[in-house]
């Protein structure tokens, strides 16, 4: 993927809207993905999964690879 702004990083930020981490995987990135994925999941049952929600479509949008 190219980088911040490009087409792969709206689409990941769009997979992470429906499932979080699922962009950070699209990406290529698993550690981040399975964090973010397993601590929305525990985080909703006391209704802060938002939060990292959040996270996980903002960190999918603005990512940029390393050069």
């Amino acid at each position: 993927m190219a980088g911040q702004g490009s087409a792969g990083n709206v689409i990941a930020a769009l997979c992470s809207f429906f499932i979080p981490g699922l962009g950070q995987l699209l990406q290529g990135r698993l550690l981040i993905a399975i964090v973010q994925f397993c601590l929305a999941a525990v985080l909703w049952f006391i209704l802060l999964g938002w939060l990292i929600h959040l996270w996980s479509i903002l960190d999918a949008a603005l990512y940029r690879p390393p050069a």
